[in-house]
């Protein structure tokens, strides 16, 4: 089975391709581009915080994997870490 991410990779290739006029010869710069365009998408997506928006949710949760969570991808520890 195909991965999500290279099937929406493909799928973006083929209509820049499509866009631009279907031109020769210029399939490694347009999956460049696709991968460009799809990883700075993915990049953006951010799920909501809480432990019910989680696969795997963890069986203990507390304030503090709250304000972690919500504070993830930030650099810094919540205030009260």
């Amino acid at each position: 089975m195909e991965e999500p991410i290279e099937q929406a990779i493909r799928d973006r290739a083929y209509q820049i391709w499509e866009a631009e006029g279907r031109p020769d010869g210029q399939s490694d710069r347009i999956w460049q581009q696709a991968c460009s365009e799809i990883g700075t998408e993915r990049a953006q997506e951010v799920r909501p915080a809480g432990p019910e928006q989680m696969s795997t949710p963890p069986k203990d949760w507390d304030i503090i994997d709250e304000q972690a969570d919500e504070s993830f991808p930030a650099s810094d520890p919540p205030g009260n870490y």
